[in-house]
């Protein structure tokens, strides 16, 4: 069903196509040697024009458990970029070694561009401020794993929601479940972009903006923190006042629900107090390692193995 297709936004795969990626991640999950070797004899490139961890490394985790093998960079200035190689160009290269992309730019719209020149499927691993899908099937999948299901929650973005690019893409796909609302908690420079508040409003969510984060705890199901990125920023002074903006220590965390799940993309910087961590309701761990057996999922769904 997914064979030989892109993920360039969240968009891209319907509602049952996801569900479907998840009942996936899970059998993978349950028997890791589920798919075990499937991939063998393929290629994942992985260009990565801008610094990742998580993302980089759960893709390539995901791969080789498969069976198939890596190649690419995760620095730009080892790569001919650097000497001024056109992107379309580099991707064109890639698409002739490798059966699979997954890339990630500081530039919005750059997975689209080159989905255009790539004979094989590309992954978006984030482009810019714009989108990052494979974060977001983790998100989802994680919420799912831990909620049981994708409905009727309460979602609370806090922190970085103009630039944060997985906040843009959760928002969006969370869209498409029942009777979502979304709670976004920001300073005033860093409120949701008006494309994505829109969407949410055409698709009739519950859509609210706070300043106050002590308030919004109480009446949520998922609380989302991101960090301030400061490779956003043009001013180091607008960064430095707002990079502590919110703060989640074990104070704020006592006014949440029992059952509260705090996500977080990561890295983190100081957004989340080290004391959060041994709180059960602290899932962004967990959520790293669902992220591999989502992507273990996907890379499989558009070869065509699973």
């Amino acid at each position: 069903m997914l064979k030989g297709r892109s993920l360039i936004e969240p968009g891209d795969f319907s509602l049952e196509e996801t569900e479907a990626l998840f009942d996936l991640a899970e059998k993978i999950e349950a028997d890791e040697n589920h798919l075990r070797e499937s991939c063998r004899g393929r290629l994942l490139a992985t260009l990565f024009f801008e610094p990742s961890t998580r993302t980089r490394l759960s893709f390539e985790a995901a791969m080789l458990r498969l069976g198939g093998n890596c190649l690419g960079f995760a620095d730009p200035g080892s790569s001919s970029a650097s000497k001024g190689e056109s992107l379309a160009d580099t991707v064109r290269m890639a698409a002739s070694y490798a059966d699979v992309i997954v890339m990630r730019s500081p530039k919005e719209g750059a997975a689209l561009l080159a989905s255009r020149y790539s004979g094989v499927p590309v992954l978006n691993a984030g482009d810019g401020g714009h989108h990052h899908p494979t974060q977001t099937l983790t998100d989802l999948l994680t919420i799912r794993r831990l909620r049981g299901e994708i409905r009727d929650l309460t979602v609370g973005f806090c922190g970085d929601l103009k630039f944060g690019r997985t906040v843009h893409s959760l928002a969006k796909a969370l869209a498409g479940y029942k009777n979502v609302r979304v709670v976004c908690v920001s300073p005033e420079e860093l409120v949701i972009p008006e494309y994505i508040a829109m969407a949410l409003k055409k698709r009739n969510v519950e859509f609210v903006e706070t300043r106050n984060l002590e308030e919004a705890m109480p009446e949520l199901d998922v609380l989302y923190m991101t960090r301030v990125q400061k490779e956003r920023f043009f001013n180091e002074e607008d960064y430095i006042r707002l990079k502590d903006a919110f703060v989640l220590n074990a104070e704020k965390m006592a006014l949440g629900k029992s059952d509260l799940v705090v996500l977080h993309p990561l890295p983190r910087v100081n957004e989340i107090a080290v004391e959060v961590d041994s709180d059960p309701r602290a899932a962004y761990f967990k959520q790293a390692k669902y992220g591999m057996y989502a992507r273990m999922a996907l890379l499989s769904s558009v070869l065509g193995v699973a």
